[in-house]
């Protein structure tokens, strides 16, 4: 951590980025997200096993580019989350300076996108064992047995928007949950409500998930969202080969089409 302070307190005295992104001491024990733009407050940043937060999703909040050029923390699903930004052309390489962490916890010197996209080519990125383990067992069920699980899982659900507003990539300054003229999605917690959600919402994420699993660690009800979107990830990986989060200029797996896409899917 201290190469990552130096650098960061460079940053800030040379002026060469406004606000440095990362993580701080929270309260109970947690960390929490940090903006830091006086270069002697730079000993604030930490790093351990608390810091799960996809700091990504502040890159495109209009108060925080406010602040001038930004430099992120940015751990592996961090870095990922940023190339499939860039990809869709939330900013380029230019607005950003990545301050990179191995997954030891090391600073990793990272100078533009093409090096972020070198390092995460390098790893070996691969789902938790338990993870994948419970998305075997899903897979195992019967439909019936599956929809059954999920209508379960998804009950609990009190339509806070917890997953939404921890995910980088829901960052639509209108979601459809907000929409009234329509409705498409109904405003209270019921069974059929909270299933068009988090189908909805999965759809929007499918090909761009890049498997930070923050929206379940941010859910209040701890339920197992990102199994969902994990499973999209296989499906289109095996489909069409994509995986989000790789390049800075790739294609939204479900938004173009190829003549040779297999079409195992349509029944």
């Amino acid at each position: 951590m201290d190469d990552l302070r130096k650098k960061a307190k460079e940053l800030l005295t040379e002026n060469k980025v406004g606000v440095v992104i990362g993580y701080g001491q929270g309260s109970s024990g947690r960390a929490r997200a940090v903006f830091i733009k006086d270069p002697d407050k730079t000993d604030q940043l930490i790093f351990n096993d608390k810091c799960v937060q996809d700091l990504a999703l502040y890159l495109s909040k209009a108060e925080v580019k406010k602040m001038g050029k930004m430099a992120i923390v940015a751990t592996v699903p961090v870095m990922r989350a940023i190339l499939v930004l860039a990809s869709e052309h939330q900013f380029v390489s230019d607005d950003l300076v990545v301050l990179g962490l191995s997954e030891e916890g090391k600073y990793v010197p990272l100078d533009d996108f093409k090096a972020v996209e070198e390092y995460l080519g390098a790893l070996n990125i691969v789902l938790s064992e338990e993870d994948r383990a419970m998305i075997e067992k899903i897979n195992a069920m019967s439909l019936e047995e599956r929809w059954n699980f999920w209508q379960k899982e998804f009950s609990k659900c009190i339509k806070c928007y917890a997953c939404r507003a921890a995910c980088p990539l829901c960052y639509c300054h209108r979601c459809t949950v907000e929409s009234n003229q329509p409705q498409w999605i109904p405003v209270a917690a019921d069974a059929m409500g909270n299933m068009e959600w988090h189908i909805m919402r999965a759809m929007h994420i499918a090909g761009r998930c890049i498997s930070c699993g923050y929206c379940a660690e941010a859910c209040p009800m701890d339920i197992p969202l990102h199994l969902m979107t994990y499973t999209l990830i296989d499906e289109i990986k095996n489909d069409f080969g994509a995986l989000a989060g790789m390049k800075a200029d790739s294609e939204f797996a479900l938004s173009h089409f190829k003549l040779d896409d297999k079409e195992s899917f349509i029944i």
